[in-house]
């Protein structure tokens, strides 16, 4: 099912299919105490993208991995919405929201990767 492709792969690659941008990827493997292994984080600019997006994302993995997330939330208002695949978590934000939060400043001293938007 997965083939060769990591699931972070088919993460950004449903991300992409609903034209979610600033897709950067934050490596917390080697930082103590981290929740998850990686942060995936994006942004949609509407609440209406949002929630597109992280659909998008449950809908690919499954389709290509047949992986399911193990939780979801933030879609009562789609300013920031998560999905927790264990080792991975992915963020969606508005951009007003992800500004506000700040993720890749918060873990600014692991390794961080930006995928080129498709535009």
């Amino acid at each position: 099912m997965i083939e060769n492709k990591s699931l972070s792969a088919f993460i950004v690659e449903g991300i992409q299919e609903r034209k979610g941008k600033q897709i950067t990827i934050i490596d917390l493997s080697e930082i103590d105490g981290a929740i998850a292994k990686e942060f995936i984080v994006c942004q949609g600019s509407s609440t209406s993208q949002v929630s597109a997006i992280a659909d998008s994302v449950r809908e690919y993995v499954q389709k290509h991995t047949g992986i399911k997330p193990f939780n979801y939330e933030g879609y009562q208002n789609s300013q920031w919405i998560i999905i927790d695949y264990g080792e991975i978590l992915v963020h969606v934000f508005l951009p007003e929201s992800r500004q506000f939060y700040n993720i890749e400043e918060l873990w600014n001293d692991a390794p961080i990767a930006e995928i080129a938007d498709l535009d």
